[in-house]
């Protein structure tokens, strides 16, 4: 299965992602910063599983319908950074939706996921990923579950490696860097964290009209997996 993540800037990319998932042919879709109000229904053959209503720049998430059928979603409010207090931009950080696989005949969790802006600590996104990660297996318990989005966490990576292995996840970063706006920020903000999936490639995508550039992730079953 292929799935797209895409950080839009404000909305600013929505016009790129007729073309892009007639490009890339994503199974899935999970966007952050979008104007969910303003999102399609359907985008090439992708249905609007489920988005945000609560934030200015909200999550969404988007299936191919040949290959899931919808279960279930949620959106939860994670812990607040004082950017979050002030200025309001996204009451809720995690869009989570439960999907069953028509080909596989099992379920599996799909993600989309926005950490605190780096004006934070990476203790505050360290935290708000664990209870990202602790409310997916609530959705779907010992399923496997797939969140990908920008994490805004350019440095110190291995410290987030080491607590995402200790929840039994695995973390894996895109082939090249993902955010390039800033000349001492550059690096890998949009990636994936995964239980029971093998992930292959990792492809950052061609830059658009978003500061972020979007990212393709190639992902099968484990054989063990439930």
């Amino acid at each position: 299965m292929r799935i797209m993540s895409y950080n839009l800037r404000k909305h600013a990319a929505a016009a790129e992602l007729e073309q892009r998932a007639d490009r890339w042919d994503p199974d899935v879709m999970c966007l952050q910063e979008a104007n969910v109000e303003d999102l399609p229904t359907n985008i090439s053959g992708l249905r609007l599983a489920a988005a945000t209503d609560r934030n200015r720049l909200g999550l969404a998430l988007y299936y191919r319908e040949s290959s899931f059928r919808f279960v279930e979603s949620v959106s939860l409010g994670l812990k607040k950074s004082l950017h979050d207090i002030v200025l309001k931009p996204a009451h809720e950080r995690l869009l989570g939706v439960q999907l069953y696989d028509i080909d596989a005949s099992r379920e599996i969790t799909f993600a989309s996921f926005h950490a605190a802006p780096l004006t934070a600590l990476n203790s505050l996104r360290r935290t708000q990923i664990r209870s990202a990660l602790q409310a997916l297996e609530r959705l779907g318990p010992g399923t496997p579950t797939f969140m990908v989005g920008d994490y805004n966490y350019p440095v110190f990576k291995e410290r987030l490696g080491d607590q995402i292995r200790e929840h039994g996840y695995d973390m894996t970063l895109s082939d090249s860097r993902t955010y390039t706006r800033y000349r001492f920020f550059k690096g890998h903000y949009d990636f994936v964290t995964s239980r029971g999936l093998s992930i292959g490639a990792v492809t950052t995508l061609p830059q658009g009209t978003s500061d972020h550039l979007p990212i393709l992730v190639d992902a099968e079953y484990r054989r063990h997996s439930r």
